[in-house]
């Protein structure tokens, strides 16, 4: 090999020998060799291009498997991105938090008004302070009636999130106050939607649940606050609900903060607590034991979806694994083909360095060439997976493709072209000249054979893991699926209704509309039960109250009792939602304004503060109604929070009070909105054409808005989980395929490698089922031992995703069983197909060819 020279090879000619791979010259000096180098790169790039061209069939392989694997993880990079790194859409996000109550009974829940504006006045550690709160309104007067979302909002909020309004002003302090002028700020898209973008409406007026509210600005229409665009916004001060102002009752108001610049969540978090102490040293009744908990509003917005993206992200990572193994296999099993090429390369002069950048080069031109298909493709996932799982993220508005997602994909291009580019360079780079030369090509394959059969295992056990955590998923979902919500959700519907009101409007008046409502809508054909609600309701919304119990000894003060949810129902409400009675009787007709106060209790109510006890025939203080109640009957437990584990804290008793017994004082409070639960034998959807005509023939100002089946609100609840389970089984499918292409390219190499080996086989007298046998063993094996390693890695990593499991452990041994069979199975079919190819060898066929 030492002494070959070009005249020994006349049939290649001079074209037949890339530039590249000349002998070795003298490099110039100087700036010249930057010169020399560039020219290097381009004939490589040029030549790969070539034989990418030339090769059609591998091409459109290799670039399949890039494009899935580098566009699977852009596309799940797209949303981490999206959520979980991009900083909030304000000025100086890191700056802003979320504050909670923390009181013996819940975590982290609303605030109270008067709270709220102690902690405003003593608090140094941050600049502003806000508090908000959902309110819809019916708006009227120009047009169609149509139902805004909105916020109440304190004077600071769009001051607090560094927001300033497209025209017009914003809220100030003298707006924020009772008997201050009605005034309302627009979201940008209602602006633009129903007054054209015209600047001129400012000064206008807007009729918002029948008052008269003066327009004072307009904010951006990219304002997005938690996921929400709000129609219109107006001062939480001027809101005449007394139990807005009483310290002891909380309404459902939320707090954000902005911290002074360089304070952290600890310091911030310390001094509210030093505020919430003197709280409760200067209003022991209504703020004993009532800390104050602190989270940066991110952390806030997606710490929920955060473990499943962390999750997706890692698994998403094992199918780019698999994709660049599976390409390098192929790599190497085609350079493995060019082992002459590359030997009289070496002969004519190509150094090492110089064969391992031509390899290179190819390895990265293919990965260059899947990133722009993965591009494609991510770009396509990302939307079809924001669309077709809609609510489900956080921050979704803002998940999209920028400069950074493009830097990722170039790196993720870069990093696979060079992880599947090195091993086979390394293997084919040094080649033994005299050796292939000799044999015409066909140098010793054992190691290289190895080589491929290890990237196999690696393939299979990858796959192996990604499915264990998809049947994980799968079978988590699967229980929560059979879970009892503690009400029967088929066929039943919930929605709200405005009951266009006004400030006049009495309770008797309130009640009276109600009851011709009910009778409305129990006359629609179809309808089995409905009722009015208020307060929880499933999964959708939850209020808490405190309650003694009649005959022990009162709590000191309001934060000291203990607290339930509580619903407000009506006698259609049991089996409107499909609850079951345990024992006494339920809310009826009967149960009105002139009857005594009466409640139901969960069995959950029963255990707890009647253990081993009868419930019924006792009665309960509720201290913010103001009345004595007394048990009638004892109801199944309803999920409140979701299918699965209650938060940690979470409140799980529960009582029903009759709508129509609601203090006089509180009734008022219910003359904007209620809620509706309503029963069909069929789809309940059905029947919501004929109850918007039944409210309409009542009063045709009526709204109703936030129309959701049960079903979809039982769905939503575990959305989370949804997304994961979808999208792991997609990338465990994805590896599946890859992992069997895999095994598949690497029998039918070997098949073609030991034809001459089968054919003296065959000539000495083997059996065609021997040569099967003898090839599915290898690939079994290959499969085994892939099976095995991956379980090993499978169970050192469910653990990591026990907290997203339910009704499954994560060393579930039925769930890891089934992957390993499905994957040998798989592993079988992928060898049987070359397995077959090989006992069809003529043994006088092959012995000739050899």
């Amino acid at each position: 090999a030492g002494n070959f020279r070009t005249s020994a090879l006349p049939q290649f000619g001079n074209s037949a020998i890339p530039q590249s791979f000349s002998p070795r010259q003298p490099q110039p000096p100087g700036p010249a060799k930057f010169s020399v180098a560039m020219n290097s790169a381009l004939m490589d790039l040029r030549h790969a291009f070539r034989l990418l061209a030339s090769s059609p069939a591998f091409t459109v392989v290799a670039l399949i498997a890039l494009a899935l694997g580098i566009g699977a993880n852009t596309a799940i990079f797209t949303v981490v991105n999206g959520v979980l790194l991009s900083p909030l859409p304000y000025p100086h996000p890191n700056e802003l938090v979320r504050i909670y109550e923390r009181t013996p009974g819940v975590k982290a829940g609303p605030i109270r008004y008067l709270n709220f504006l102690d902690w405003q006045r003593s608090a140094r550690a941050f600049s502003s302070m806000a508090i908000y709160r959902n309110e819809d309104y019916d708006f009227t007067g120009q047009g169609q009636s149509e139902r805004l979302s909105g916020y109440m909002v304190s004077a600071d909020f769009f001051r607090t999130l560094g927001i300033e309004p497209t025209a017009g002003r914003t809220f100030r302090a003298e707006d924020d106050v009772l008997g201050a002028g009605p005034v309302a700020v627009l979201g940008g898209g209602f602006w633009r939607r129903r007054f054209g973008g015209s600047a001129a409406v400012v000064g206008q007026s807007l009729a918002l649940n029948g008052v008269s509210y003066t327009i004072i600005g307009v904010m951006p229409e990219s304002l997005s606050f938690y996921g929400n665009s709000r129609d219109v916004y107006t001062p939480i001060g001027q809101w005449r609900d007394p139990s807005f102002r009483d310290r002891r009752i909380s309404v459902s108001a939320h707090c954000i903060g902005r911290m002074q610049p360089g304070v952290t969540l600890a310091q911030a978090g310390a001094e509210l607590d030093t505020v919430a102490r003197d709280l409760a040293a200067a209003y022991p009744q209504a703020d004993r034991n009532v800390g104050v908990a602190i989270v940066s509003m991110k952390e806030d917005q997606v710490g929920s979806i955060k473990p499943y993206l962390l999750v997706l992200i890692a698994a998403v990572g094992f199918v780019l694994l698999i994709a660049c193994t599976n390409v390098a296999n192929l790599v190497l099993s085609r350079a493995l083909g060019r082992s002459r090429e590359f030997a009289v390369r070496a002969a004519l002069g190509a150094g090492q360095g110089r064969i391992f950048q031509q390899l290179l080069t190819e390895g990265i031109l293919l990965s260059a060439m899947g990133a722009v298909l993965g591009l494609l493709l991510a770009f396509w996932g990302t939307r079809a997976m924001i669309l077709a799982l809609p609510g489900t993220l956080p921050r979704a508005n803002e998940v999209a493709m920028d400069a950074r997602v493009l830097l990722f994909a170039l790196a993720l291009s870069i990093a696979a072209g060079t992880l599947f580019g090195v091993a086979p360079a390394l293997q084919t780079a040094t080649p033994d000249l005299h050796g292939i030369l000799k044999k015409g090509g066909r140098g010793s394959s054992g190691v290289r054979r190895r080589l491929q059969a290890a990237f196999v295992v690696v393939e299979v056990a990858l796959a192996l893991v990604l499915l264990a955590g998809a049947g994980l998923m799968i079978r988590s979902l699967a229980a929560l699926w059979r879970a009892d919500p503690g009400f029967n959700p088929r066929h039943a519907i919930t929605f709200n209704l405005s009951l266009a009101a006004n400030a006049g409007t009495t309770s008797a008046e309130t009640r009276a509309r109600l009851r011709e409502f009910d009778r409305a809508l129990a006359a629609i054909p179809g309808v089995e039960a409905v009722s009015v609600t208020l307060g929880s309701r499933p999964m959708i919304h939850d209020s808490a109250l405190p309650f003694w119990i009649e005959g022990r000894p009162r709590p000191a003060t309001d934060s000291e009792m203990p607290g339930a949810m509580f619903y407000l129902a009506e006698a259609g409400f049991q089996q409107a939602m499909g609850i079951t009675l345990a024992r006494g009787r339920f809310i009826s007709s009967q149960d009105d304004e002139r009857t005594p106060p009466v409640v139901d209790i969960d069995d959950v109510f029963a255990r707890t503060y009647f253990p081993g006890e009868d419930p019924i025939g006792k009665h309960i203080h509720l201290e913010q109604f103001g009345v004595e109640a007394e048990i009638i009957g004892v109801v199944g437990h309803v999920r409140q929070w979701g299918l699965d584990r209650d938060p940690q804290g979470a409140i799980e008793a529960q009582f029903y009070y009759p709508f129509m017994q609601l203090p006089e004082r509180l009734m008022p409070l219910v003359a904007k909105a209620v809620a509706v639960v309503l029963r069909t034998p069929a789809d309940p959807r059905l029947v919501m054409a004929q109850v918007r005509r039944a409210v309409a023939s009542i009063n045709p100002g009526e709204v109703i808005y936030n129309v959701e089946t049960m079903e979809e609100v039982v769905a939503t609840s575990f959305a989370a989980r949804r997304l994961s389970m979808v999208l792991l089984s997609v990338f465990a499918a994805l590896a599946l395929v890859l992992a069997s292409v895999g095994i598949y390219g690497v029998a039918s190499y070997m098949v073609s490698q030991r034809v001459h080996e089968f054919g003296i086989r065959m000539a000495l007298g083997a059996q065609p089922s021997g040569v099967l046998r003898l090839v599915l063993r290898e690939g079994v094996q290959m499969a085994t031992l892939g099976a095995l390693a991956g379980m090993a890695i499978a169970l050192s990593l469910s653990r990591l995703i026990a907290g997203q499991l339910f009704g499954v452990k994560p060393n579930d041994p039925l769930t890891f069983a089934a992957a390993a069979a499905l994957l040998a199975a798989i592993a079988v079919a992928a060898c049987y197909v070359p397995a077959r190819r090989a006992v069809r060898v003529d043994p006088v066929t092959a012995l000739r060819d050899e």
